[in-house]
Parts: C-alpha cells; sequence; structure tokens
C-alpha cells in the first residue's frame, strides 16, 4: 500500500507540476513533464531495486532538484563545463563580445611556450582568404596553434559565425577590431594598387599594441597564403643575434624571374630621399617580402619598431620616400628600411611567392606539391575572376555560413 501510494504522490504531483508550467513556458513545461514521465514509468523498479519507500523517495528528490537546478539556472551547466577545458580556446575576444573570461584563457595561452601563436589579418574584401589559410594550417600540423585574427568592425560577427559553424569551431583564437584611426592620415600610396592602403595592410605593425599580453615569438601570414608544410617547422627557424625577425629575399630564382625587376631596395625606395641616404642604405641591397615573417613580439617592444614604422609612414605623406618606384608603395618598404640588415632568411619552400602576379601558371605542380606555404601575391587572388592554381586553395576554402562572401570565378560548397 506504501507503494501504490507512492506512485499516487508521484502522479498528483505532476498534475501539479503541469498546471504551474503553464506560467513557465514551452520549454519549462516539456522538461518537467519528461521527468514525471520518467518517474511514473521506472519507479516499480527503483522500489524494486532499492527495496524501501525512502531510498525511491531519495532518488526522486535528487532529480528533482537537478531538474529544478537546470531550468532556473540554465547557465550553470554550460560553465561548469568550460571551466574543465580551458586549453581550449573558441571565442571571440573581449573586443568582440565584452567577454571577460576570455582575456584569462587567452592570458594562459599566450604565455605558454607549447603554443604556436600566428596573426592574420583581413577585411571584408580578403576575409575569404583567411578562413582558407587557417584550415590549411590545422589541416597539416598536429601542434597547438593560437590564431591572433584581426580585421575591420564590418567582419567581426561574420568571422566569429564563420568559425563557429564550420570545422574551425575547435581551433584556439581571438578576434579583435583594427582601429582605423591608428593609421589615419599616415598612409600615401602613390603607385596604381590603391587596395594596398587599405588600414589592414598596417595592421602587422601594431602586434605589441594589438596583443599587450603576448610575448615571444609570433608568425605573420597573409592571407593570400596557403600552408601545406607542418607550422611548427617554420616556428622552429633561426633568428640570428641582433636580428630582429626572419623573411624571405626577394632578388632571386622565382621572384626575379616573374617580376621582371631586380627586387633590390632601388626598387621600392627613393635612394635620393636625404632621410634614407642618413641611414646609408646600399641601393643594391636585396628587398625581401613582408606577407610573411618571424619575429619576437617582446624584442619589437624593446626596439620601439612601431614607432620607427610610423616615422616612415608619416615623412612618406609629406615628401616621397616611397611608392614612385617599380616595386610600389604599400606596407613593406617602411619594412625594409626599419629591418635594414636586420633580418634572417626563412627558408625558400617555405615561402614560394608570386603565385598571384600573372593569371597563368609560374610553376609545375610537381613543384608546388613540394612547397611548404604558397603565397598568391599580386593582383590574381584565389578567390579572384582569374588565378593560377586555384584548385590548391579551393581544397581548403569553407563556405561562409552568412552568403556574404563569394570566390568570384565560380561557386565553392
Amino acid at each position: 500500500m506504501r507503494r501504490i501510494g507512492l506512485l499516487t504522490s508521484v502522479i498528483e504531483l505532476s498534475d501539479f507540476a503541469d498546471g504551474c508550467c503553464l506560467r513557465q513556458g514551452l520549454r519549462v513545461r516539456n522538461c518537467l513533464r519528461l521527468f514525471f514521465f520518467i518517474c511514473r514509468s521506472f519507479v516499480a523498479v527503483f522500489v524494486m531495486a532499492f527495496g524501501t519507500i525512502k531510498k525511491v523517495a531519495l532518488v526522486l528528490v535528487v532529480l528533482w532538484i537537478g531538474t529544478l537546478c537546470y531550468l532556473w539556472f540554465p547557465n550553470l551547466l554550460p560553465d561548469l563545463v568550460k571551466s574543465k577545458l580551458p586549453n581550449k580556446l573558441s571565442l571571440e575576444s573581449d573586443h568582440h563580445h565584452g567577454n571577460i573570461k576570455f582575456r584569462h584563457v587567452a592570458a594562459k595561452l599566450n604565455e605558454s611556450k607549447e603554443v604556436i601563436h600566428i596573426c592574420i589579418t583581413s577585411d571584408e574584401h580578403t576575409i575569404g582568404g583567411m578562413i582558407a589559410l587557417i584550415n590549411s594550417i590545422i589541416s597539416n600540423t598536429k601542434s597547438d596553434v593560437m590564431f591572433h585574427l584581426v580585421t575591420d568592425e564590418t567582419s567581426m560577427d561574420q568571422l566569429g559565425i564563420w568559425i563557429q559553424k564550420s570545422k574551425l569551431s575547435t581551433i584556439n583564437y581571438e578576434i579583435k577590431k583594427f582601429p582605423g584611426n591608428w593609421v589615419e592620415g599616415k598612409i600615401n600610396v602613390r603607385g596604381g594598387r590603391k587596395e594596398l592602403g587599405r588600414p589592414l595592410n598596417y595592421a602587422r605593425y601594431y602586434l605589441p599594441k594589438l596583443f599587450p599580453t603576448l610575448n615571444g615569438k609570433i608568425i605573420f601570414i597573409d592571407d593570400d597564403c596557403i600552408v601545406q608544410g607542418d607550422i611548427s617547422e617554420l616556428y622552429q627557424t633561426k633568428v640570428n643575434p641582433g636580428h630582429l625577425a626572419a623573411f624571405s629575399e626577394d632578388c632571386t630564382g622565382a621572384a626575379k624571374r616573374l617580376t621582371y625587376m631586380k627586387n633590390i631596395y632601388a626598387d621600392y625606395i627613393d635612394v635620393k630621399s636625404k632621410h634614407v641616404q642618413l641611414m646609408k642604405i646600399d641601393p643594391q641591397e636585396c628587398a625581401f617580402n613582408t606577407g610573411l615573417f618571424l619575429t619576437n613580439i617582446t624584442e619589437w617592444r624593446i626596439h620601439n619598431i612601431t614607432q620607427q614604422l610610423e616615422y616612415w609612414m608619416q615623412l612618406n605623406t609629406k615628401e616621397e620616400v616611397y611608392g614612385n618606384e617599380r616595386g610600389g608603395g604599400g606596407s613593406q618598404p617602411p619594412m625594409m628600411l626599419v629591418f635594414y640588415k636586420k633580418f634572417s632568411k626563412i627558408p625558400a619552400m617555405w615561402h614560394v611567392r608570386y603565385l598571384g602576379w600573372t593569371p597563368g601558371t609560374s610553376y609545375t605542380t610537381q613543384f608546388l606539391r613540394s612547397a611548404k606555404l604558397l603565397h598568391w601575391n599580386g593582383r590574381f587572388k584565389p578567390w579572384g575572376r582569374t588565378s593560377q592554381h586555384s584548385e590548391i586553395w579551393d581544397k581548403y576554402f569553407i563556405a561562409d555560413p552568412s552568403h556574404r562572401f563569394h570566390p568570384v570565378r565560380k561557386a565553392i560548397v
């Protein structure tokens, strides 16, 4: 009789809760109905298993309290789960959604010597390139990578959704908005490629300011690249004592053949400028490409690299220092001036470039398969109407769930 009375009490309690739930919404109502359905179905089994009414009542009370906690404190469980997974970061930064928790997780990752730090910058015009690049990196390494992603305000939500709704949702990353006022009035692109004057093209100058808690090594990669090798290998590139970064020289091999230039300092810098002459730069010195570099962000701060770069930018708005030469302007000439004879070399196969220089094929398929990093620097981007070897890029591109970014040449899904 006591067991029958317990079952009757459960049924009466479920009827009471069902009436109360009319005021609490469909989600609560359905959850409580499920709870009492389980109680009705298995109360007899519980009684047989535990043997006493008191033990059954205790189990039901625990279940009831757990159900109420879930209903009235729905955010409690997710927070507990996240607290057990501090090593994986898939949240936008505090610059994005004001998430204070992110600061602690990011700081922990930024202090770790086991994590490879990579910075990629992109705006609404090239953001699909950033996605493909990230995918290519994680597809070819087993190392832990922290992505420091910088974009404009227009693209922040788009980028966050793109990552969260794709296979990239498990990566460690932060998204930061680049304040355009940092470079306002400091850019003067005299050459024909006006896209080189976009503010995000100069975000690479401001690494310490964008990531104030980050120290040690960081790799910067342009968003028109694809990585085919293990990024940990590039991260271990030796930077010689007294050098502040590692770049790829541009005056030999395919770079010289494809550009029809010597790719020397005189192709980018006005060597007649009195300010340049004070540096005693050799006009025949080999130029280097700034679309990929490895640097130490701590040394960058110590040597005030950002301030030095800003000096040349501002000077170029007042008088010609760079931009009218064959190599053009943009963000490269100031870096060539600041890092003159202060950089080490990146291995050649870790920066196969000029795939975007012409629409026609520049390299054999066999050679490209062995390349560790491909760079479509130039006008012909892999997401554009015409581009060489775009099938390599297609393999890593992930369609935009917001349908705002589309490769021009064809629909890729």
